[in-house]
């Protein structure tokens, strides 16, 4: 039976076999136990059991990262210190202090006269850095990952952030900000997250019902990447065995995306896409390389010895803008 055109998206159009007894269809079914096959009956939208085809309307070479724009001010010819650079960066990024506030604390307790567009400044353009940084010192990842997006505000408007996190070493592996929620940037992020994997690694990705996910995965599938299986983990409770059993990976990504909503609620939106990049940027320098984690036995994902011997975050940030040159 030929497939009929099922949902046209932005970035991929769905083609599905309406044969109740294709043996795809009756293949699937037989795999539902019995809870699943009761909940198929009044919420079949949660089960992908019909063959599909999917169209993509972008190409691999179209895969484009979300990265800072390039520095608006040179910091190795900026009138202040490295060490008040350091500072900035600590109350601005790591302690999730506004850029105002942050220009008030170093004036009035540090007496270091500073504008607070001088913080903005100085953070966008630190992040151009540490954006490389944080892509050429990531590292090995885990073989489970978790993936979710969560939004912000640029001029009033929503976008979204993607993050795909290590499920052992806890590191964020892939972080990108798009305007949609839609197939193609969730391909971009996944795309990165397994950038560094091995050829023997089994990679899973667990994520939420977004079905940006599942046909983002069958893309990636069908290039010259790792195998990837994909495990849902679909709303609050647990209705069938696959989210009961993969949870704990959905509320680790929901754990960070918390965090990183703490260190950016201070901007109070974003007044451009790049102000938004650069934060997010930012924060997962912070989280990677600097952030003592608790269940980590209070050390950073990314464990660097040349940050280690440093005393001071000022210090470890200034660390981290040189070894990025």
């Amino acid at each position: 039976m030929a497939l009929f055109r099922w949902k046209a998206q932005k970035d991929v159009t769905l083609h599905k076999c309406s044969n109740d007894n294709c043996p795809h269809r009756l293949q699937a079914l037989a795999k539902l136990n019995p809870a699943e096959r009761a909940l198929l009956k009044t919420k079949s939208s949660q089960f992908k059991v019909n063959y599909q085809y999917r169209e993509y309307h972008f190409k691999p070479n179209e895969l484009e990262h979300s990265a800072p724009d390039n520095p608006p001010v040179d910091l190795a010819k900026i009138y202040n210190s490295e060490n008040i650079l350091g500072l900035i960066l600590t109350f601005y990024v790591s302690f999730a202090v506004p850029a105002r506030k942050t220009a008030t604390i170093l004036r009035e307790v540090f007496c270091i006269k500073v504008s607070h567009q001088t913080v903005l400044n100085y953070a966008a353009s630190a992040a151009w850095y540490c954006h490389r940084f944080n892509l050429k010192h990531k590292g090995l990842i885990d073989e489970t990952l978790a993936g979710d997006e969560t939004y912000i505000k640029v001029l009033g408007k929503f976008q979204y952030v993607f993050f795909f996190i290590s499920a052992l070493s806890l590191k964020i592996t892939a972080y990108h900000v798009a305007d949609n929620r839609g197939t193609l940037p969730a391909v971009i992020a996944m795309t990165e997250a397994i950038r560094t994997a091995t050829d023997s690694q089994e990679l899973t990705l667990v994520t939420d019902g977004n079905p940006s996910y599942p046909a983002g995965i069958h893309f990636l599938n069908a290039q010259d990447s790792p195998a990837i299986q994909h495990k849902k983990v679909i709303g609050l409770q647990n209705l069938d065995t696959e989210s009961e059993e993969f949870r704990p990976f959905k509320q680790l990504i929901e754990r960070l995306n918390r965090t990183y909503k703490y260190h950016v609620r201070p901007a109070a939106g974003f007044n451009s896409t790049n102000g938004a990049i650069a934060l997010t940027t930012l924060f997962v320098t912070h989280y990677n390389f600097l952030r003592p984690h608790m269940s980590l036995d209070y050390r950073p994902p990314v464990i660097m010895p040349e940050l280690q011997a440093l005393p001071t975050i000022q210090a470890r940030w200034c660390k981290i803008l040189s070894l990025a040159v």
